[in-house]
């Protein structure tokens, strides 16, 4: 007797559903920085900030953290993320954000840079957490909780 095995996923596909699932991430981050940083500047040059990272840095890190953060905390929960992975992602933003404010606070990088460094090192950072449940980020969607509520598939 005979017994067929299911193919296991390829590497290959596993490694697109974490990167497809990564830039799912992203794009809201990124429109969240950009829309964030707009209404930012817009905002501290009515108040008479010509270049607001440099000028109100810590403030300035704050709004990058939570311009970034929020809308992709918000796509994972509408995705459908288990919600400690959302959390854990969601935690790890401000958790650099504190990083980063300590080193400027040390001197260890300049305070007018934290707002930039956050834009660049937020996304890479955030490959932690999925590294953690990197079975979450790797499943098909049949598998996975990963799927928008009330989603058929």
């Amino acid at each position: 007797m005979e017994t067929a095995l299911a193919p296991s996923a390829s590497v290959r596909g596993k490694v697109g559903r974490f990167l497809r699932h990564y830039f799912e991430m992203c794009i809201p981050m990124c429109l969240g920085f950009a829309v964030g940083d707009l209404a930012y500047f817009w905002v501290a040059g009515l108040l008479g900030y010509s270049d607001p990272f440099t000028e109100l840095p810590t403030l300035s890190l704050l709004v990058v953290t939570f311009t970034m953060t929020a809308p992709m905390t918000v796509w994972m929960l509408h995705r459908g993320m288990p919600r400690r992975a959302v959390w854990e992602m969601t935690a790890t933003m401000p958790l650099l954000a504190l990083v980063l404010l300590t080193f400027g606070w040390l001197g260890v990088v300049d305070v007018g840079d934290l707002a930039l460094l956050e834009h660049g090192l937020m996304m890479p950072v955030m490959l932690a957490p999925m590294l953690i449940h990197v079975g979450l980020y790797t499943r098909h969607r049949a598998q996975s909780p990963i799927e928008p509520r009330g989603s058929t598939t």
